[in-house]
């Protein structure tokens, strides 16, 4: 009995970085090239120019009306961020470790929103201090920015995050809809804005999440208008005018076999519609999208290096330097309920026929530490270079590093 490769040509496109001769060319250079320069192997490589194409793309096909907002959780590097800076309108922080890494980066605090249940009390009052938009999550987190607002005499901004009872439908995660950890229940805001308005808080909006990761325009225009509909329903109970509606993000990249990209022209007419909609409903506010892995996700590269061939049983494996402990999303071990390979491609061989069935595996002692499994690839040697694509997103980060020890991986922006 054999099994079905799972070919590299059957996956999503990877057409980010151009090929040149043998080699993948990444921020204009040969990737074996670009490894000498780095010194070491694993490493991840994030394009400018790549994450630049994506926010032009965003941009021409979104009203002007709409801003970007760069949600930091998908790529919190330092240097990214401040490349990220000036391309978009907004970062929104999942931390206080990311709201410093922000306004280091020289963002204004004006520009900087916080998400995420289980602040707690040092962390609200960080925020407060630095003058960001905090979106609560509980009414318990209302009332603590209630009592830091009272206690400091400081301007305490605030937008309610609203937990919805849709979801956005075929997302990699649901954010909302039923029971969740995440922001208060839509039922429960009309009281919440009443108790908002005896306080000093600064009421600025609302924050609509539903999900993430989601390649159906149909699906992710749906969302937009029950969210649309839901903030100028809730306006009308709200102590000031909205001034900021998060209409969250969801966009999704291609990543396993199937997977096309995401169509953007209707999702940019339908929100052309809910910003002339919002003219007259919401005249005050300003409407964003949170984005995190649709602005870098494909802008990135994990490359690790052949360290042994082996053939166990008729199956070639490709043992590398790098695995699961630098990139535990392209192992299937974050979110993944059946795993699917991440694209791959021998980075210094890509003008080599794909026809060697083989598995990738890192170095660690346990089989989840799977890259690629039964893969056709270019035929690797000892000292090629493993390329997995789609890995600007949720990679180092995400990932834990310190399991059993190895060395840590380097990251670049070129």
């Amino acid at each position: 009995m054999t099994s079905t490769p799972r070919s590299a040509a059957a996956h999503a496109p990877i057409d980010t970085f151009p090929v040149a001769g043998s080699e993948l060319i990444v921020g204009g250079q040969p990737l074996s090239r670009l490894a000498a320069r780095i010194g070491q192997t694993p490493f991840y490589a994030y394009e400018r120019a790549a994450i630049d194409r994506r926010i032009a793309e965003l941009r021409a096909a979104l009203p002007v009306a709409i801003k970007l907002h760069y949600a930091m959780k998908a790529n919190p590097m330092p240097v990214l961020v401040a490349h990220m800076r000036d391309r978009v309108d907004g970062i929104d922080v999942a931390s206080i470790g990311e709201m410093k890494v922000a306004l280091d980066a020289g963002v204004a605090p004006t520009a900087i929103s916080f998400a995420g249940p289980g602040k707690r009390e040092t962390e609200l009052r960080q925020a407060a201090a630095a003058g960001i938009l905090l979106n609560v999550e509980s009414e318990q987190e209302l009332d603590r920015l209630a009592a830091i607002a009272v206690d400091t005499g400081w301007t305490v901004r605030v937008a309610l995050r609203v937990n919805p009872d849709f979801e956005l439908k075929a997302s990699g995660m649901q954010m909302s809809g039923g029971s969740k950890p995440f922001g208060i229940d839509a039922e429960r805001i009309p009281a919440v804005l009443a108790r908002v308005a005896k306080t000093p808080l600064q009421f600025e909006g609302f924050h609509i999440f539903s999900g993430s990761q989601n390649l159906r325009a149909e699906a992710i225009i749906e969302a937009q208008q029950k969210s649309f509909a839901l903030a100028v329903e809730l306006a009308a109970h709200a102590p000031a005018p909205v001034r900021s509606l998060n209409l969250g993000g969801g966009l999704g990249i291609p990543y396993f076999p199937g997977n096309t990209p995401l169509d953007l022209a209707p999702i940019g007419a339908n929100l052309a519609q809910i910003a002339e909609q919002a003219r007259h409903a919401l005249p005050e506010a300003q409407l964003c999208l949170e984005l995190g892995r649709y602005l870098v996700g494909e802008a990135g590269i994990y490359v690790c290096r052949v360290t042994d061939r082996k053939v166990s049983r008729g199956l070639t494996y490709l043992v590398t330097d790098g695995g699961l402990h630098h990139h535990l999303s392209a192992s299937g071990n974050f979110g993944q309920v059946l795993r699917k390979n991440y694209p791959l491609a021998i980075g210094n061989r890509m003008d080599a026929p794909a026809d060697e069935l083989v598995s990738v595996v890192g170095p660690l002692c346990t089989p989840l530490d799977l890259l690629g499994e039964r893969m056709l690839l270019a035929h690797a040697e000892i000292g090629d270079l493993v390329v997995v694509f789609q890995s600007g997103a949720y990679g180092a980060t995400a990932s834990p590093q310190q399991f059993l020890g190895h060395p840590g991986v380097v990251e670049v922006l070129v």
